[in-house]
């Protein structure tokens, strides 16, 4: 019966093209503009590391006072003062934890021009804790940590540049004047959002490298993360390791529910504690958020995409009016040719199921056009923000997968099967003794 119900459609649909054509158009356009809003909003509010989110935590210390604070803290900085950070690191509270600060150094190739490169002084649990991939060799262990050794883990794209064709573990790198073996290249890793230091907007790169924390610090490594004003800055090293002023971002894993409560207490206990030392003459205010819970408090997803997908469901929604007016009228016009068969034989629910059978027929034609507006629409989305790569963050996120595909053909068919049972209703209760009648 199916079978038979879709070549009346194909018929139907072929005698009135420019009307199939607009219904089409209503469906496609509709689909393609709300399914490029939400094919990137979605993108940019998944969990980006969902094995772990809830047991990687994020502490804040309020060390601005009662002047700037807010009842949220969002105007407490998420990194720590040095003291704080190294103080938790030697708390050892967590599985893993660890202290850490985004750097840039120079990069003197083999062979070519010096060049400018991101990393991150961290320590080795940041690879355990935030499932960095490893394409071939392995992160520094903890002595090096200790000792300060001279080692980095170099990205895949950086290894790609240096040594091309090459496996560079073993080998040195020359970074800011200094020597440093490489022990490990870590394998394309891009968490969207990248939680773990969402200062510049939660959507850039990864980093180029990765040295030990101690050894950035003993080598004095300027970072440009600090969240202090340059009047109260520390004009020396020395004087900033143990200034108030805020740069090192710190995170801890606690897998059960037992260690954060024991978390939380230590960090409400040193905040008293540093007020009893004098060294704030207020109770700072403390706060510990997991992955998820730091990404809705930071408002990592620009409130900008959410107010453009709900503008896109809003024109679905329009467009999908306008295919209902567009499907009656269809219908309308063929009550003689409904007529005529519900007078042979044909049941109420039969010329429904025709009906909804030819509103699904547009729809998957609506996704079609959907589709590849949407291909189009992703694609400007790259122009727009200069992308050229799609093993980019952004790149990633604005291009088409299975799932995209899939959910845009469900969209579409859906949409137009519910926007099409007020016109196959209406269809289906065609009288046939008047129209047969008048004609």
């Amino acid at each position: 019966m199916l079978a038979y119900f879709l070549e009346l459609a194909f018929r139907s649909l072929r005698r009135n093209v420019v009307l199939t054509a607009l219904m089409v158009a209503a469906v496609g356009v509709g689909i393609g503009a709300s399914m490029t809003m939400l094919t990137t909003l979605i993108a940019m509010t998944n969990n980006p590391i969902p094995d772990k989110s809830s047991q990687l935590f994020l502490p804040q210390i309020d060390s601005f006072g009662d002047a700037s604070r807010t009842h949220d803290m969002r105007d407490v900085p998420y990194v720590l003062p040095y003291r704080d950070a190294e103080a938790f690191m030697k708390a050892q509270l967590g599985v893993r934890q660890t202290a850490m600060y985004p750097l840039a150094l120079n990069v003197k190739p083999p062979q070519g021009d010096l060049f400018e490169a991101s990393g991150r002084a961290t320590y080795t649990d940041f690879f355990a804790m935030f499932e960095v991939p490893f394409r071939s060799g392995a992160p520094w262990g903890h002595r090096e940590d200790a000792d300060q050794g001279n080692v980095v883990v170099l990205s895949s794209t950086l290894a790609d540049r240096l040594f091309p064709g090459v496996d560079p573990v073993g080998r040195t790198v020359n970074l800011g004047k200094r020597d440093y073996r490489v022990t490990g290249v870590a394998g394309h890793w891009t968490p969207t959002p990248r939680f773990y230091d969402t200062n510049a907007g939660g959507f850039d790169e990864p980093e180029d490298f990765y040295i030990p924390f101690s050894i950035a610090i003993d080598r004095q490594i300027e970072t440009n993360e600090y969240a202090c004003d340059a009047t109260s800055l520390a004009a020396n090293w020395e004087a900033r390791l143990k200034s108030d002023c805020p740069w090192v971002q710190f995170w801890v894993e606690l897998p059960h529910a037992a260690q954060v409560d024991a978390f939380r207490t230590f960090l409400q206990n040193y905040a008293a504690e540093q007020q009893r030392l004098g060294r704030y003459p207020w109770l700072p205010v403390t706060a510990l958020f997991d992955v998820m819970g730091w990404m809705d408090h930071v408002h990592v997803v620009p409130s900008q995409v959410r107010v453009n997908s709900m503008i896109a469901s809003g024109f679905l929604i329009v467009c999908l009016i306008n295919a209902v007016g567009l499907m009656l009228a269809k219908f309308s016009s063929r009550a003689v040719e409904l007529s005529v068969r519900r007078a042979l034989g044909a049941s109420r629910n039969n010329l429904f199921l025709q009906c909804v059978t030819e509103s699904m027929l547009i729809g998957l034609l609506g996704g079609l056009l959907g589709l590849g507006l949407t291909a189009v629409g992703l694609s400007a989305l790259r122009a727009l923000r200069g992308i050229t790569s799609q093993d980019s963050i952004v790149g990633h996120l604005a291009s088409l997968n299975l799932e995209v595909v899939l959910v845009t053909f469900g969209v579409a068919i859906l949409a137009t099967i519910c926007s099409g049972l007020y016109p196959a209703l209406r269809a289906s209760r065609v009288q046939p003794a008047w129209q047969l009648k008048a004609q």
